[in-house]
């Protein structure tokens, strides 16, 4: 006679091994990967269940690092990026390592302090194809490229646009000292007003610029 598989329950949260972390469903976690070379893995708890002999898994939604994705990492990608990807699995709760908190792009660039469980997200990931959503962002500078929140940028008083310091000919800490820029487009611009430091903060989410061709 074929034995009933166990029944599974599902949890409304779960501490984390060895600490007095809670872990609920809508929680970023920090998970062991098979190689201890590697940083730990990311990913959103979806659901918490245990079978009738305590074992917990987790069914999750895998975060991926630029250069764990097709297209690789590329200049912009920041640090702490991650892509929200439509890759699923169920994992047991053992190898959960840590929270984390994965932020709007707008939010994390308003961050104060970043901590090291700290990331964020702009893009979702298509994991068979290498696909984003969106296809389109912002870009800036010269170099056309999206905002990398890592890179110090300087605003230039007439375009409104913002620059690398290295793609105008300047160094980190000449642009640190700037009390204002226009770029060589403007500079012949009589009427371009001045302010008093124009590098102090840094390209917005909602900047009104050309949109980015599809990302490659």
């Amino acid at each position: 006679m074929a034995k009933t598989r166990p029944g599974k329950k599902d949890l409304d949260s779960y501490t984390i091994k060895g600490t007095n972390k809670v872990v609920r469903a809508g929680d970023c976690v920090l998970m062991r990967p098979s190689d201890t070379g590697k940083p730990p893995y990311v990913a959103c708890v979806e659901k918490i269940e245990t079978d009738n002999r305590n074992n917990v898994k987790v069914r999750v939604r895998w975060y991926y690092r630029p250069e764990e994705s097709i297209g690789g990492r590329r200049q912009f990608h920041g640090a702490k990026e991650l892509f929200l990807s439509d890759h699923y699995d169920v994992q047991s709760g053992h190898t959960i390592e840590g929270k984390c908190t994965v932020h709007s792009f707008k939010n994390y660039t308003k961050l104060e302090n970043v901590t090291p469980e700290d990331y964020y997200c702009r893009f979702e990931y298509k994991a068979a194809t290498g696909g984003f959503t969106p296809d389109r962002v912002a870009v800036y500078c010269k170099c056309e490229m999206p905002y990398n929140p890592d890179d110090l940028m300087v605003q230039c008083e007439g375009c409104k646009d913002w620059y690398h310091p290295a793609c105008v000919d300047m160094t980190i800490e000449e642009a640190k000292n700037l009390e204002q820029f226009v770029c060589s487009e403007c500079s012949s611009d009589d009427d371009v007003k001045k302010s008093q430091n124009a590098f102090t903060a840094s390209p917005g989410v909602d900047a009104k610029v050309e949109p980015k061709r599809r990302k490659r």
